[in-house]
């Protein structure tokens, strides 16, 4: 096993007989997910650092991750320190870049190293493409029929976007669930009509927002990292799968997807979801700026429940928009 600190390639992580595991889904997941984070606080880490950093460092030490991943450009900037103090507890790194430059040549070089170090060869990389390519296509299905048709919810259709980051650590598993979870979906009578929702940013923390949503009449149909994370664009190479994948790039590159999103799927208004303490909130003031339709912007800190006083401005930015709608 293997321990993602977020989406890398996966090809070749199956290529060369790797289980590639996203430990931001175990920690989010776990139920009792505080006790990750003061585990990390306990060993050191500051009670005003990202709780997702403290998450990823709490799950790997008590699951006993040997080697991780961590992308030190295109995610988060604490990576390498955490890195750096995961390597104290004996657990050995590989560090991913995307470039900064969004150049062909810059990411094949990245995806050559990569290759090269995990020992997986380029019929091998092929063919896991094939594969994965297979399986995203069922999600790419999922997420139409979300917001064409109206037969899944926002929280199923953040659910299986934001597993396909590992594939749940097993890609024939996922692929079978996938299957399953669509053949019901399929079967289901449209959802009732109301505000159409996108969710912008990294997933959310909280653990109750899209059946919040739900309870006052709205729903989201566009997940944007989440479908990211899908790999949504069909591509014939790695280098120019990755070159589209929005999330590890400038901002204005996931604006323009964000923007074909908010017309195609007919969108009455985005939340942009910030996490506390991540540099990530200060790209909300070009959020704002640039979007045509209004933005919520909600943070989000521990994992858990919706405080009061989210909730509170969630009503009254759906009450505002169901207004609009007259």
């Amino acid at each position: 096993m293997i321990g993602l600190t977020t989406t890398v390639p996966l090809e070749i992580l199956r290529a060369a007989g790797r289980r590639a595991v996203d430990l931001n889904n175990i920690f989010v997941t776990d139920p009792a997910p505080h006790s990750l984070i003061a585990l990390a606080e306990r060993d050191g880490f500051p009670r005003n650092c990202c709780s997702w950093i403290k998450g990823l460092y709490g799950v790997a030490v008590r699951e006993g991750v040997e080697e991780m991943i961590a992308v030190s450009e295109g995610d988060c900037s604490n990576n390498r320190a955490l890195m750096e103090v995961l390597q104290l507890k004996g657990v050995a790194s590989y560090h991913f870049a995307y470039p900064g430059d969004r150049s062909a040549a810059s990411l094949e070089r990245e995806l050559a190293r990569m290759a090269e170090h995990f020992g997986a060869t380029v019929a091998g990389i092929a063919a896991a493409k094939a594969e994965l390519d297979g399986i995203r296509a069922r999600v790419h299905e999922i997420d139409r029929l979300t917001w064409e048709e109206d037969r899944v919810t926002g929280g199923e259709n953040h659910l299986y976007q934001v597993c396909s980051s590992d594939m749940n650590g097993d890609p024939t598993a996922y692929a079978a669930e996938l299957d399953a979870f669509l053949a019901e979906a399929r079967a289901r009578k449209p959802l009732p009509a109301g505000l159409r929702l996108g969710y912008i940013g990294v997933p959310p923390i909280c653990t109750d927002l899209y059946p919040t949503l739900e309870q006052l009449g709205a729903r989201v149909v566009f997940n944007e990292v989440q479908r990211q994370f899908a790999m949504p664009y069909p591509s014939a190479n790695l280098t120019e799968q990755y070159l589209r994948y929005t999330y590890p790039y400038e901002l204005a590159t996931r604006l323009e997807d964000i923007g074909t999103a908010i017309r195609q799927r007919r969108l009455d208004g985005v939340i942009h979801y910030v996490q506390a303490f991540c540099h990530r909130q200060i790209e909300d003031i070009v959020v704002r700026a640039q979007l045509p339709v209004p933005v919520l912007t909600l943070e989000g800190d521990q994992p858990g429940p919706l405080d009061a006083r989210s909730r509170i401005r969630i009503e009254s930015f759906v009450t505002m928009l169901q207004e609009r709608q007259g």
